[in-house]
């Protein structure tokens, strides 16, 4: 019974502990984000990183979800004569829901184990404490601007992508499905929304930082050489990519919750 007691409370206090540093790390990070110096430099690198080379990823991911969506749609809705949804299903799910979650999944498993790895390579190395011994602080060079780039890139790369997925619907639904072209794009503007579109960027903007923050917290306390900074990689990607299934229903809930 004692063993089962201490073990019980190692787990809690580890538990705490854990939710500690996170929060404590957090608010830091936050409060670096928007006071001054800031490194414009570094910013722009970490976005042209982020935005620039995932953006392929996630043209492509968006390309074909779109055009298996259309597919999919088509075959459900043929059984009740319902065909011409198909174009409002694409572009609803793809602002709404698939947009924001693939693109945040895709960047998460590129940039946030690029992130985890890199900084958990500065650690293990001591190249964090070489920054500190030269007076830089290192929530301002290594985590405020990827979090800033986080923040604002992933956004664009989603707008990018819903484009490119609402144009793989539309190449199926006109080439393959047999839509006439100017019914299929009415029938994508007439019911979408603007909210639609808005809440599909809160959330990249939300997944953007989640995946930076994870990216940054667990290579800023990796430690054990190169295990370590392989274990801070893999939790890393791993807790981002839940923490943004969990954010997209809490928005979800927000924004269209009756």
């Amino acid at each position: 019974m004692t063993t089962l007691l201490a073990l019980i409370g190692r787990v809690f206090l580890t538990f705490v502990r854990t939710v500690g540093r996170f929060s404590l790390f957090t608010g830091l990070a936050v409060s670096h984000m928007v006071r001054p110096p800031l490194y414009p430099r570094l910013i722009v690198r970490q976005m042209i990183e982020i935005g620039y080379y995932s953006l392929p990823v996630v043209g492509l991911t968006t390309l074909f979800s779109g055009m298996v969506l259309a597919l999919q749609s088509h075959l459900g809705f043929a059984r009740f004569s319902a065909e011409g949804a198909v174009a409002t299903v694409v572009v609803i799910s793809l602002t709404r829901e698939l947009g924001p979650v693939l693109a945040g999944l895709m960047v998460a498993g590129r940039i946030g184990a690029a992130m985890a790895a890199e900084i958990g390579t500065m650690r293990v190395t001591e190249q964090i404490d070489a920054l500190s011994t030269l007076s830089t602080n290192p929530f301002k060079y290594l985590v405020a601007p990827r979090l800033i780039a986080g923040l604002t890139m992933l956004p664009l790369l989603v707008l990018v992508g819903d484009i490119i997925g609402v144009f793989g619907g539309y190449l199926i639904g006109t080439t393959k499905l047999g839509f006439n072209p100017g019914t299929y794009i009415a029938r994508t503007v007439e019911f979408l929304q603007i909210m639609d579109v808005v809440s599909g960027l809160v959330k990249a903007a939300a997944f953007g930082f989640v995946i930076a923050l994870m990216g940054c917290y667990h290579g800023y306390h990796s430690k054990g050489g190169a295990q370590g900074v392989g274990a801070a990689t893999t939790n890393a990607v791993v807790s981002a990519s839940i923490l943004i299934l969990i954010l997209n229903y809490v928005i979800t809930e927000l924004f269209f919750a009756q």
